[in-house]
């Protein structure tokens, strides 16, 4: 690169992108869990509780580390080769 030269670089490029505090594919996946138990089996106050406990330990997680499912899955991915 030249001297001299810089590049700007907008902030959403760079920050991970989160729902509520938790990552967006953890945010929808437990929305979706808890839609198929809140409508599909018509259990409304289970479907609810079960959101808000996920939802909560994803934040939790999301604290610590914003990218805790890719790490998540590549430990699941990688868990028979370590062991």
């Amino acid at each position: 690169m030249a001297s001299g030269f810089s590049v700007p670089l907008h902030r959403s490029l760079t920050e991970p992108i989160l729902m509520g505090g938790a990552p967006r594919t953890a945010t929808i996946l437990n929305g979706t869990i808890a839609a198929a138990i809140g409508l599909g089996l018509q259990v409304w106050v289970v479907g609810i509780i079960y959101w808000v406990i996920a939802h909560g330990i994803c934040v939790y997680a999301a604290k610590s580390d914003p990218k805790f499912i890719d790490v998540l899955v590549r430990h699941i991915r990688h868990k028979a080769y370590l062991a």
